[in-house]
């Protein structure tokens, strides 16, 4: 959808205007911020939202049309039809919900309720027909009460515009208990025209702190329902002629005299009209950045929509006098630098910080300096923080590689060495698997969920680590770090090529590529094998070579695109089985350049770009991630991304503008220009470089930094550009090298009679040895090892002096004479190790993403135990399950356990009935029978039935969502 307002600008000479940090100027037929369109990504899975806000603003004040659900996240969904009202906060396509903070809603009755319980609501109905959304600026008509509401905004204030159709009811809500848990909250009227308080709020962030100071421009009266004082309050607004109602408010999260302070000086005295300006002349020049000209409209809105979603986030944290709340929740102040929050790393440390590093470097400065401020408030530099919490969400610390990516890249106004301390203080924790990470040189499956991502992640971050110790001069911690960057070769599989989970040292079985489970992060095998930015080339031997990897990306991208195991909402975007709705993906079309093979590259980025990215509200393949999707698009759709932030090299691709013009802070500006380009012509026949010819298929930050020319000219078939191994790019470790660490190839760890267990490692050059026992020397692995009691394996591989960590794998022996027949079906991705799971000896933890829970999904668990002889019995039954609300799994509602010694006839030994109650913690939950005295007994089935439908309370019952039961071992006593 294009947008078409009446307030773009009609002079569009005015734009011929410099650039504050550039000698270029700008010559648009139009306005840039008419190519914005904000509905894009509101639709589909994007979970963005239209209202209005400023370049990596404070507020964002936009309409709420959904309290809840997955895509309710932003608060706002396109498919919706009614508007809960306005609040003042707003995550930028997050895939978990909060915010929605302080909603303000005209209305001329005087009702508390949202009207969400299916009662009448302050709530009303609006069309998109009559809705604008601009940088800087919203409007919408109220149909249920014809009230006209306009929107704009400040760094940290905003100013809402209504027009009532008439003076006789004239109220604005007040509802401080809107969407998230309300932990505290606070109404004061300070003078006939103004109120201020606070909201602490709890959702993704713990303990939210939010104060507010609202001015109106009339005199109102502050009215609670039956007259209590509570967290909801109408306004009551003297308006006899029928006047525009302005409503001006400023938020702060250190105290409302702050949040005062900020909007008296953002907005103070100027109007509507003036407020409005100023912020979309702000936008006008975020936007200027980087000039496209291109023929194709659709092109431009969804690149310079990209220009605004990357500059929604990170948020300013901050009051104009320099206090802010910081991660222990005190009050500090600085004005040395800017605060900000919301840092999606996970997401944004692939390309929208490298984007940063180019057109932000000044913010970039401000980023980091921030991340050492909360390292210093809390004890850790952030993965994923918001508003003064830590929210523990996904994996990595990514804010070593931003750090890392921009001290290479020269941006250093911030103390490098306590920089330099607080990234090894984040490697050297022993939490999140980085206890085995460090000890193992992988993380096992059954001490860490998401392993498999974690090892790869982690070996990314380690890298940055080195090469940032590397340019320091700081050889020990060079040393360190590069060893531990190698460790994703130990989760390779060389029989598959997969990257694979070690479970118990041996391969995770049943293997399915397709299959998303808890080894991975939001993805399956095929979304992560292709993770190792940082030594492609070691990545290149390890699989056999360039073609090897070439035939394994053209296998991804021509997969089934169906997944199996745990349904992942966020893997959408499928082209075969790479997802360009998830991040993992997004640097592996870039790959073929490494392997000389620069047009299958090109052919895919453009596939991406031309049909992956549309102008409409669905035109976002998945959630937008605080910029990382846009910034994608941005560095690709100018010819080129950063598939190794730290290694200053940008990977080309294929240039989809006929020109592009990057406006750089120091002045200077690069362009890339695509000579003979069409939708046809999307490969590279040649470049130039500043006049010279370029046949490289990658290009340094410094020749962007220097200012210059880059000359594409485009042809519709492949050519040989850039195919010489001269001219492709490389990243390499040849220092420091390490030993993987031997896995079992075959054998059983929870076994009956006997178990052949057949070593092996992914260097066959390296030798492997073993020690059998706690006592006793290491052996040099020559045959396969038998193993006949429960004991413990230790083995290690050594090469050129090197050696590889020492894993310890235990054994279980199994009664030979006891079997189980398993009646229900268990799902594979939680299969604990198969069949005999239930009676291996192994206990499962609380975490059942390690990998030792077997899992049943809506399904009774009905399980015959064979003791394998009539046996006198005096003791007790025992059976474990699982309880973790969260994630779907719930207890049985029944449980009973019968005796048998023909297996035909079976007695009770009797039954639990649980009733089903909401818990917020995850518990293990054990139930024993015991026999009666003298009972003679050979089978033992024991049956638990399933919860089935999620109670009505559950998150996902709206989902028409089913239980999952995890049960553990059963123990015979």
């Amino acid at each position: 959808m294009k947008l078409q307002s009446v307030f773009y600008f009609i002079l569009i000479a005015l734009l011929s205007c410099q650039n504050k940090n550039s000698n270029a100027t700008i010559s648009q037929d139009k306005s840039l911020i008419s190519y914005v369109n904000p509905f894009i990504g509101t639709g589909g899975h994007g979970h963005t939202y239209p209202g209005a806000t400023l370049p990596f603003g404070m507020m964002q004040l936009s309409p709420d049309t959904r309290l809840d659900g997955w895509d309710g996240c932003s608060g706002y969904h396109y498919s919706d039809d009614e508007i809960y009202g306005f609040s003042h906060t707003h995550l930028s396509g997050t895939g978990v919900s909060d915010y929605g903070d302080v909603l303000l809603m005209p209305t001329n009755e005087m009702i508390f309720n949202n009207g969400a319980d299916g009662n009448k609501g302050y709530k009303s109905k609006f069309s998109h027909e009559n809705e604008i959304a601009e940088p800087g600026f919203y409007k919408v008509l109220l149909e249920d009460t014809n009230i006209n509401v306009e929107l704009t905004i400040s760094r940290r204030s905003g100013v809402h515009k209504y027009q009532f159709p008439d003076s006789s009811n004239n109220y604005i809500i007040l509802d401080l208990e809107h969407r998230d848990e309300l932990l505290a909250h606070n109404i004061t009227q300070v003078t006939p025209k103004v109120i201020q308080g606070f909201r602490h709020s709890k959702a993704w962030a713990s303990n939210q702190k939010l104060f507010y100071y609202i001015e109106l421009s009339h005199e109102f009266e502050l009215v609670y329902e039956d007259n209590q004082k509570q967290s909801k309050a109408a306004l009551k607004i003297n308006n006899p002629k029928n006047e525009t109602v302005f409503v001006k408010i400023g938020i702060s999260a250190v105290d409302s005299k702050g949040a005062k302070q900020n909007l008296e000086a953002e907005i103070g005295n100027k109007n509507f009209e003036q407020v409005k300006k100023e912020a979309q002349d702000i936008w006008e020049q975020q936007l200027q950045k980087i000039e496209v000209i291109d023929n194709n409209e659709d092109y431009k809105t969804n690149f310079y929509t990209s220009m605004y979603h990357v500059a929604l986030a990170p948020n300013l944290y901050q009051d104009v006098d320099g206090r802010y709340r910081g991660m222990d929740l005190n009050i500090h102040k600085t004005n040395d630098f800017e605060y900000y929050t919301v840092f999606s790393l996970w997401d944004t440390y692939r390309a929208t910080h490298p984007l940063y590093t180019i057109i932000e470097q000044e913010k970039t400065n401000h980023f980091i300096n921030t991340f050492l401020a909360k390292y210093d408030e809390g004890g850790i530099m952030p993965i994923w923080d918001l508003s003064a919490n830590y929210t523990g969400c996904m994996i990595g610390y990514h804010a070593v590689p931003v750090i890392a990516d921009a001290y290479l890249k020269g941006i250093r106004n911030y103390d490098v060495e306590k920089a330099f301390t607080a990234m090894k203080h984040s490697a050297n924790q022993d939490k999140l698997g980085l206890q085995y990470y460090k000890e193992f040189g992988f993380i096992p499956v059954e001490n860490e969920s998401e392993s498999v991502s974690k090892t790869l992640e982690y070996a990314y971050d380690n890298w940055s680590i080195a090469k940032m110790a590397e340019s320091m001069g700081k050889d020990k911690d060079y040393q360190t770090f590069l060893e531990r960057a190698q460790y994703y070769k130990n989760v390779y599989d060389p029989e598959s090529q997969f990257m694979r989970g070690r479970f118990r040292n041996s391969w995770f079985s049943p293997f399915d590529p397709y299959e998303v489970n808890f080894n991975y992060t939001e993805a399956n095998a095929w979304q992560y094998s292709f993770y190792v930015p940082q030594d492609i080339t070691g990545f290149i031997k390890l699989i056999g070579g360039k073609n090897q990897l070439e035939s394994n990306l053209d296998k991804l991208f021509s997969a089934n695109q169906n997944t199996s195991g745990s349904h992942q909402a966020d893997i959408t975007g499928l082209i075969g089985q790479y997802a360009h709705g998830n991040e993992p993906s997004h640097h592996m079309a870039y790959l073929y350049n490494f392997v000389n093979k620069p047009s299958k590259t090109q052919e895919k980025v453009n596939q991406i770009l031309t049909e992956l990215y549309t102008n409409s509200p669905d035109g976002i393949s998945g959630n937008e991630d605080c910029g990382q999707m846009s910034a994608w698009y941005i560095f690709s759709s100018m010819g080129f991304y950063p598939v190794t932030p730290g290694a200053n090299e940008y990977i080309i691709g294929t240039p989809i503008f006929e020109k592009s013009t990057i406006h750089l802070e120091n002045g200077k500006s690069f362009t890339v220009e695509a000579k003979n380009k069409s939708e046809e012509n999307i490969y590279i026949q040649s470049a130039t470089l500043n006049g010279e010819d370029y046949l490289y298929s990658y290009l340094n930050h410094q020749d962007i930094m220097n200012g210059g020319k880059l000359v594409f000219t485009m042809t519709n078939t492949p050519s040989d550009w850039a195919t010489n191994d001269k001219h492709i790019p490389s990243t390499a470790i040849n220092d420091h090298l390490i030993v993987t660490a031997p896995f079992i190839e075959k054998g059983a760890i929870a076994f009956k009679e006997s178990t052949s267990i057949t070593l092996a490692n992914v260097d066959k050059e390296a030798s492997i040895f073993y020690r059998v026992g706690y006592k006793g020397g290491y052996k040099k692995y020559k045959n396969s090892i038998l193993i006949d009691k429960g004991i413990s394996l230790y083995v290690y591989a050594e090469k050129n002096g090197v050696k590889s960590a020492t894993v310890r794998t235990g054994f279980y022996k199994i009664d030979p004479n006891i079997k189980i027949d398993l009646k229900s079906e268990y799902a594979n991705q939680y299969n604990a190790g198969g069949d005999n799971a239930l009676i291996d000896g192994v206990l499962g933890a609380e975490d059942f993403r390690t990998g030792t829970w077997q899992g049943y999904f809506d399904t009774d668990l009905v399980a015959v135990v064979d003791l394998g002889k009539v046996k006198n019995n005096d003791g007790r039954i025992k059976v474990q399950f699982l309880e973790d609300q969260k994630s779907w799994i719930f207890l049985p509602t029944k449980i009973t356990c019968f005796v048998s010694e023909d297996g035909i006839n079976y007695a009770s030994l009797g039954e639990f009935d649980i009733d089903v109650e909401e818990q917020k913690d995850r518990s293990i939950k054990g139930y024993t029978f015991y026999y009666p005295k003298n009972s003679k007994v050979r089978y033992v089935k024991l049956v638990a039935n399933k919860l089935g439908a999620l109670p009505k309370w559950h998150l996902g019952a709206k989902h028409n969502g089913k239980s999952w039961l995890f049960v553990d071992e059963i123990q015979f006593k």
